[in-house]
């Protein structure tokens, strides 16, 4: 078995696995050709499992068009009818043996429907995968609910309670690293694990800001009638369209829906621009964030899967 990245010449084989392995695999024909267009995938963050030269096992890894490493896989495809995982596991293992020791660790997402337990043909793509990963480390599961807001939900109230003004970045790094005590989202706590809340904090904003399709400026700090802060709003923006991005209050003020304040000053802001739809995912486990998305008019559409590795 040989691993070696992926050429121009592997074109033809790649989308013809595209087109036969859709199942839980995120990449479709046309986004693997705008993305490569775009930065997104690259030849030198693909690769392939080679035999008797032919192409037997394909993994494609997503990142940022300015970033120097992929940060999660998006496809996983097999050619052949035996067990996929061996082969699967090595090529995640050798992208990761790629990297250097103090990298960000990357992740597997799988965009899954509401229902996916009940479709077979789902959890028949999803087992073997999960198990490569595992295999490779990545034993860490954490599942998200994915919401959506588009024109026709209406919008929600918004605050008559807090004003809203921009900031420089130090003051949006002092307010994430105030944010995240005892935060509920796994992510964020990995990361302070990882690299301490105050880099954390930094790198969390870093990527904001490296959105392609985000603006600085829509960044807001929530204060009360008393100039009290409240918390923050990060309005963002992906490739596939606008996003809440991340939002925050403050501990000592949770407990009296400002979530919801927040939530719907980057619902009316995204609005103002002209958004069809907003997205946004908290863990199963974020049940206030959960339930401020419902009362603010977004409902959920899907599920997100995220392997990652464990917290050292």
């Amino acid at each position: 078995m040989t691993i070696r990245n992926t050429v121009e010449a592997d074109l033809d084989t790649i989308l013809a696995l595209i087109e036969q392995q859709k199942s839980v695999n995120t990449v479709t024909r046309e986004r693997y050709v705008e993305y490569v267009a775009d930065g997104y995938y690259r030849d030198d963050w693909t690769w392939v499992v080679e035999e008797d030269g032919a192409i037997r096992a394909l993994a494609i890894w997503w990142g940022g068009p300015g970033e120097a490493l992929p940060f999660s896989i998006d496809g996983l495809y097999y050619v052949g009818d035996g067990d996929p995982v061996p082969a699967w596991t090595e090529l995640i293992k050798h992208a990761l043996a790629s990297r250097p020791a103090d990298a960000e660790q990357p992740e597997y997402h799988f965009f899954l429907a509401s229902d996916w337990q009940e479709q077979p043909d789902v959890v028949a793509g999803l087992e073997p995968r999960a198990q490569a990963a595992a295999a490779a480390g990545l034993t860490a599961i954490t599942d998200r609910l994915r919401y959506e807001w588009r024109p026709e939900y209406g919008l929600p109230p918004r605050s008559t309670r807090l004003r809203f003004e921009p900031a420089d970045d130090e003051a949006f790094v002092d307010v994430f690293m105030q944010v995240s005590q005892g935060s509920l989202d796994a992510a964020t706590a990995r990361e302070i694990a990882r690299v301490g809340v105050e880099a954390a904090a930094r790198e969390e904003l870093d990527l904001y800001k490296s959105m392609p399709n985000s603006d600085r400026a829509w960044w807001r700090l929530g204060y009360d009638e008393n100039g009290k802060l409240i918390g923050f709003a990060i309005p963002s923006a992906n490739a596939s369209g606008p996003t809440v991005g991340y939002l925050g209050v403050l501990p000592e003020n949770r407990g009296h829906r400002f979530i919801d304040d927040l939530l719907a000053e980057i619902t009316h802001m995204h609005a103002e621009l002209g958004a069809e739809h907003i997205r946004a995912d908290t863990d199963f486990g974020n049940v206030p964030m959960a339930k401020s998305f419902e009362r603010m008019g977004y409902r959920n559409f899907a599920v997100r899967r995220v392997l990652s590795f464990p917290e050292s």
